[in-house]
């Protein structure tokens, strides 16, 4: 009896903790962090931010899982972006954080002057810009005319000419579906890494059709931009849909009785990154392959300082 009394734990034992998440955690120190940065007492930002004193106190000490709607009004309340609450990279530091300032509310013009300098700065001055015109890459969606107009255009300046896309398949050994059903986005943008850094390495001459996806990844647009000239073909959307179907391709209507509606989305949603290119045509304003390529010829050849 005395046994079983002695092993009984103490009814005034303190209940065992619940693990805190990692990322509740970090976002109680940010806040926390924050609030002394600011000067302001926890009272203080539960009064600004219209949560109770002891919600906040939660949320600091990583056991508060706030809604997205509290945790907007705790930024608004510390005067600072979402971002910085969340831990986004540009809120890691006062350098940071001070680029950042510099560049909120500025033009489109004026980002890109700046991302044009950084560029510069960190790269030798000039030399890509005089390599650059040798090598052309063509961007947009699939069906606008790349793998078929920059042959032509490569065979015409007597330059290699290249499709992205195949190089990445012979970098992983398998098609790019293939890379994506089995290794995941991230593995497919390491491959195309792979594939552009290669093709800028080995041919100072050259006509690159890049995958039209290429521009959601920055660090390698950046690196393309930053090495290539490039050029938008663009296309209206039913002649996007047209082109891949006569070339055989099925997917785009089998995919979705809504195919038209989500090519329209994501041309939307790339519109702004293709607009980057140093020239665009629109291959939907000439009446046939040859008149496009005319067209793209002339103005190949008088931007990069070749006769017409």
């Amino acid at each position: 009896m005395t046994t079983e009394l002695q092993e009984r734990p103490s009814v005034d034992a303190a209940p065992a903790e619940p693990p805190r998440h990692p990322f509740l955690v970090a976002l109680g120190d940010r806040v926390r962090n924050l609030r002394s940065r600011r000067g302001m007492t926890r009272k203080a930002v539960a009064q600004a931010a219209d949560v109770s004193e002891r919600h906040l106190a939660n949320l600091e000490y990583g056991t508060g899982n706030a809604s997205i709607l509290v945790l907007l009004q705790v930024a608004q309340a510390l005067h600072c972006e979402l971002s910085e609450l969340l831990g986004d990279v540009t809120t890691s530091s006062p350098e940071w954080l001070m680029i950042r300032e510099l560049l909120e509310h500025r033009t489109e013009a004026d980002l890109r002057r700046a991302r044009q300098s950084l560029s510069e700065l960190f790269h030798a001055p000039g030399s890509a810009d005089r390599a650059r015109t040798t090598r052309i890459a063509l961007i947009g969606l699939r069906g606008a005319g790349k793998s078929t107009l920059g042959q032509r255009l490569a065979d015409d300046l007597g330059y290699a000419f290249i499709e992205l896309s195949r190089e990445i398949e012979q970098f992983a050994g398998c098609s790019i579906n293939e890379i994506h059903n089995l290794y995941g986005t991230n593995a497919y943008r390491r491959y195309e890494r792979r594939a552009l850094e290669e093709a800028i390495q080995i041919y100072p001459e050259v006509v690159i059709a890049t995958p039209g996806g290429l521009v959601a990844d920055a660090a390698n647009f950046n690196l393309l931009l930053q090495h290539c000239y490039t050029i938008w073909l663009q296309a209206d959307p039913a002649d996007h849909m047209d082109r891949v179907a006569a070339q055989g391709d099925m997917r785009p209507m089998a995919a979705s009785p809504e195919a038209m509606e989500d090519l329209k989305r994501i041309l939307a949603g790339r519109s702004a990154f293709y607009a980057k290119a140093d020239l665009r045509l629109n291959t939907s304003d000439h009446g046939s392959e040859e008149q496009s390529f005319r067209a793209l010829r002339q103005q190949v050849r008088e931007a990069i300082g070749i006769g017409v």
